[in-house]
C-alpha cells in the first residue's frame, strides 16, 4: 500500500557503471555469481554490535532526544496517537548506538467507528514493545524484491532495459508492451497506484487483472508510485528463477545475512512477538478481517497468500539494520556478499532525473525530506511502509536509521503525515558532529522550521574601497525552500541588499553565488568564502537563514569571519573584542 509523497528538487545522477543516455542507462553486464558467495579474503566488513554514541562518532544528547521526541507521538498527535508503540534503532559505521522500544506492541482489541475510539485489551493481555518485536514492514518489502531483481541483473538472467513482456508475454496486453524492468523499479511504468486484486476470487483471475490493466501514461513519461510495479516484478522473478518469492528471499538475502527474524508469513509461534496492526473492516479496509495480528495487513498481499512483491515481509529492527549495513558496506556483511558494490551504487543512483522531487534508484527512494528529514542528501536512500515503518541509509555520514511503528493500530485513520519519522531522522542527523572550520566553535543556525535566524556583524567603515569578507560556510538545507543569504545595509538596518559571494570547497572549482544565497546540498563539507564589499562609511553585514513550515536540512554553519581592506583588518572573529560585537538572533555557538 502506497505512502503519501512530498516534493523535492533535482539531484545529480551517480553510478560507477551507469552512463546517462537520453534518460536511459547503458549498463555494463556484471559477472554472474551466487548471492551467498563469501567475500574474497581481506574484504570482509565488521558486523554490527551495540556500542556507545561516542564509539559510533555520534552525540549522545541528540540520540536521547530522538527517543524523547518519539515518545511524544504515543500521545495525541494532534488528536490520536500516531502509533501504539515503536522500536527505534540508530547507528553509524559498525555501531548500533540506539536500540530502544517504546509503547505497546499490542494494545487495542478493536476500533469503534461510531465514537472514533479504541477498545483496549485488558491490561494483563497487552504486550509491551520489545527490541526484537517483529513488524509487518508493508512497502519496505519492496526493497527486498528490488534487491532480488538486481541480483538477477548481476547474473545476467535479467536485463534492466528489457521489456517485462520479454519475460512475461502475458504482460504485453492493454498497451504495456514497452514497459521495462527499469520502469517497474523506478515507478515510471504508467501503472496507477493500485487495483483491488483481492476482489478477484482466484489467483488466475488476479493475474488477469494485471494483464488487462492499461497504463495511465506512456512508460517513462511520468513518476507514479504503484504497488503493481513490484507485484509485476515478483512475477518476473518467479518466472525466470522457477522459485517463489519467499524462497528467493530466504535463500538469497536472509539466510546469507543471518536475518533470522525476517520472512513472509511468520509462523503462529511468532505471534506473541509481533506488533498488531489494524481492526480491518469495511469501509476503511477492503476486507473484513477483524484485528490483524501476525498476518500481513495489506489486502492485496493477503489475497496473494501473504507473499507479494510490494508487501508482506515481516522483520525486526536489528535485521533491518543488518540489511542497511550490508548496503552501506557495498553489498557485504562480514564475509557474506549479496550484491556487488557496483550494484549497490546503481540502487542508490537517481534514475528519475526527468522528474525532480521524485528521485529514485532501483527500488530505493532518494533525497526525500518528507520522511528522511535532515538525513536527506542526494545519496540518502530509503523507503517507508504504510503500517508505520521506515529505513533510511545515509552513505555520506555512514549512518542508518530504523523506525518501526504500528501506526495503523487500531485503525489507519488515526495517523497523519510522517512527523515521527522526520523527528527521528532530524535528531540522528544532528547527532552527527560538524566540527568547526577553525577554533573550538562555529555559529550554527539551528534546525527549526518556520524560522528566521540572523547573524549580524557590527557596522564597519569600508569607504576606502577594496574591502572583502572572508570566512567559511557549511550548509545543507531543504533545496530552494530554505536558504542562507548574505546581506548588507548602509542605513543602519532599514534596508538590506544581497551581497554576491564566491565559495570554494577543497579540491573543487570556485562557485559563484550572484544572488548572495546558498541552498540545498553542499557536500556536507566546509567551503571557503570570499565576498567583495560595497564602499560605505557604515556598512553592516548579516547572515540570514530562513526555513519554511515543512522540512529542514541539517542547517548552516558560519565560521572564521574576517573583513579585510587594503593594508588593514577591519574585523576578525578570532579577536575576542570583535567576536563580542556579533549579534546572533537564533544562531548559537556550536562546538560539534
Amino acid at each position: 500500500m502506497g505512502e503519501e509523497m512530498a516534493g523535492g528538487f533535482s539531484r545529480r545522477q551517480l553510478g560507477f557503471r551507469a552512463l546517462a543516455l537520453g534518460g536511459a542507462l547503458a549498463l555494463t553486464p556484471f559477472p554472474a555469481g551466487p548471492a551467498a558467495a563469501a567475500a574474497p579474503a581481506g574484504t570482509g566488513r565488521p558486523t554490527l554490535r551495540h556500542g556507545s554514541p561516542e564509539r559510533a562518532g555520534l552525540l549522545g544528547s541528540h540520540l536521547r532526544r530522538l527517543v524523547s521526541d518519539a515518545e511524544t507521538f504515543l500521545g495525541p498527535s494532534p488528536k490520536h496517537p500516531w502509533y501504539a508503540g515503536a522500536v527505534l534503532l540508530a547507528g553509524r559505521g559498525g555501531t548500533v548506538a540506539l536500540h530502544e522500544p517504546i509503547g505497546m506492541a499490542v494494545r487495542y482489541a478493536a476500533y469503534d467507528e461510531k465514537t472514533d475510539t479504541a477498545v483496549e485489551f485488558p491490561a494483563e493481555e497487552r504486550i509491551p514493545m520489545a527490541g526484537d518485536t517483529v513488524f509487518d514492514l508493508a512497502s519496505v518489502s519492496k526493497l527486498f524484491t528490488s534487491i532480488l531483481a538486481v541480483q538477477q541483473i548481476e547474473r545476467g538472467a535479467l536485463e534492466l532495459e528489457a521489456t517485462v513482456a520479454s519475460y512475461l508475454p502475458e504482460f504485453a496486453g492493454a498497451g504495456k508492451q514497452d514497459v521495462t524492468v527499469r520502469h517497474l523499479l523506478t515507478h515510471t511504468s504508467g501503472f496507477r497506484a493500485w487495483i483491488p486484486l483481492y476482489s478477484a476470487p482466484t489467483y488466475e483471475e488476479k493475474l488477469r487483472l494485471i494483464w488487462n490493466e492499461a497504463p495511465l501514461n506512456a512508460p517513462g513519461t511520468r513518476y507514479l508510485y504503484s504497488d503493481l510495479n513490484l507485484i509485476s516484478l515478483q512475477l518476473v522473478l518467479e518466472r525466470i528463477t522457477g522459485r517463489r518469492l519467499d524462497a528467493l528471499l530466504r535463500e538469497e538475502i536472509t539466510a546469507p545475512l543471518g536475518m533470522h527474524r525476517t520472512r513472509f508469513n511468520p509462523p503462529a509461534s511468532w505471534r506473541p512477538r509481533i506488533a498488531a496492526t489494524e481492526d480491518a473492516r469495511k469501509p476503511w479496509s477492503g476486507l473484513d478481517r477483524g484485528l490483524v495480528w501476525g498476518e500481513v495487513h495489506d489486502e492485496n498481499a493477503y489475497s496473494l497468500g501473504g507473499v507479494a512483491g510490494h508487501a508482506g515481509v515481516f522483520s525486526c529492527a536489528w535485521d533491518l539494520a543488518v540489511l542497511g549495513r550490508t548496503l552501506l558496506n557495498g553489498g557485504v556483511y562480514g564475509r557474506a556478499r549479496i550484491l556487488r558494490p557496483e550494484s549497490v551504487e546503481l540502487m542508490f543512483t537517481d534514475f528519475n532525473t526527468a522528474f525532480p522531487g521524485d528521485e529514485h534508484g532501483l527500488g530505493f527512494e532518494l533525497y526525500q525530506h518528507w520522511y528522511m528529514g535532515a538525513m536527506a542528501t542526494p545519496r540518502t536512500a530509503g523507503h517507508t511502509g504504510f503500517t508505520g515503518t521506515c529505513l533510511v541509509l545515509d552513505p555520506t555520514t555512514d549512518s542508518f536509521l530504523v523506525v518501526l511503528g504500528n501506526s495503523v493500530h487500531p485503525v489507519r485513520s488515526w495517523r497523519s503525515g510522517s512527523a515521527p519519522r522526520v523527528a527521528a531522522a532530524n535528531n540522528l542527523a544532528r547527532a552527527v558532529p560538524v566540527r568547526p572550520a577553525r577554533g573550538r566553535t562555529a555559529w550554527f543556525s539551528g534546525m527549526a522550521s518556520s524560522t528566521t535566524a540572523t547573524l549580524t556583524l557590527p557596522a564597519l567603515d569600508t569607504s576606502m574601497g577594496g574591502a572583502r569578507l572572508r570566512g567559511a560556510l557549511w550548509w545543507d538545507t531543504e533545496p530552494a525552500a530554505d536558504g542562507l543569504v548574505l546581506e548588507s545595509s548602509t542605513d543602519g538596518g532599514t534596508a538590506w541588499q544581497p551581497v554576491p559571494f564566491t565559495t570554494n570547497r577543497r579540491g573543487g572549482e570556485p562557485e559563484e553565488h550572484p544572488a548572495g544565497r546558498v541552498t540545498g546540498w553542499s557536500g556536507r563539507t566546509w567551503h571557503r568564502l570570499t565576498a567583495p564589499l560595497p564602499a560605505a562609511p557604515r556598512l553592516t553585514l548579516r547572515w540570514r537563514y530562513t526555513t519554511d513550515q515543512l522540512y529542514v536540512g541539517r542547517g548552516a554553519y558560519v565560521d572564521g569571519l574576517r573583513v579585510e581592506a587594503p593594508g588593514t583588518v577591519l574585523f576578525d572573529e578570532t579577536r575576542p573584542a570583535d567576536a563580542a560585537r556579533i549579534t546572533p538572533t537564533g544562531w548559537t555557538p556550536s562546538a560539534d
